[in-house]
């Protein structure tokens, strides 16, 4: 992995370990999410980055208020319908039905 080094002002330093995980991460994840939202990089392109299911992904970005981007190719659209399946599938295997 390629590294850069950034200098942040003391204050942000101070905000970003309140997010829960290393400085690291949560720059990443802001910057990622932020160019998703941008519409720089795809949904697919993005929860790689984040080293993330595509399904996790999109329920962070949607608890972040981040709308979903409804710009899809053919491939991604194939994609698509097969995550909508896989949590359909997860779904119905952890409900109860009522007695």
């Amino acid at each position: 992995m390629a590294g850069t080094t950034i200098e942040l002002d003391e204050k942000l330093v101070e905000v970003l370990p309140r997010l829960g995980r290393p400085i690291e991460d949560a720059a990443r994840e802001l910057m990622v999410m932020e160019l998703y939202r941008r519409t720089e990089i795809s949904r697919g392109k993005a929860a790689e980055l984040l080293g993330m299911r595509l399904a996790d992904f999109l329920d962070v970005a949607g608890g972040l208020g981040i709308p979903y981007i409804f710009d899809m190719t053919e491939e991604e659209w194939a994609a698509e319908r097969r995550v909508i399946e896989e949590m359909a599938r997860e779904y119905r295997s952890s409900v109860t039905p009522a007695r």
